[in-house]
């Protein structure tokens, strides 16, 4: 090794709530976003501002991976989200500042 720090390091924030990871990464772009992972399952979270506070599958074509991710899991991932969104959100602010 030579010593030089990698190009690509950078610091993640992440948090676990009932046995689901989340993820925020630095260079992530808006919306405001964290990646759920469970078993072998990662979604794409989007974390949704308003009079309500909301969570959805972000729209994009590669929002589950893999593509054939077991349904209960995508859910499992998106009702933990609902469950401790204020905590995700801080999380994205946190990797974001």
């Amino acid at each position: 090794m030579s010593g030089r720090k990698s190009e690509y390091a950078f610091d993640v924030g992440s948090i676990r709530f009932d046995g689901v990871r989340f993820v925020a990464y630095p260079e992530d772009h808006e919306p405001c976003h964290v990646h759920g992972f469970y078993a072998d399952t990662e979604v794409i979270v989007e974390l949704r501002r308003g009079v309500r506070n909301e969570v959805a599958k972000a729209n994009r074509r590669n929002a589950v991976r893999p593509g054939n991710a077991n349904r209960a899991d995508v859910r499992r991932i998106l009702l933990v989200a609902t469950a401790h969104i204020d905590d995700l959100m801080r999380l994205w602010e946190s990797a974001h500042e």
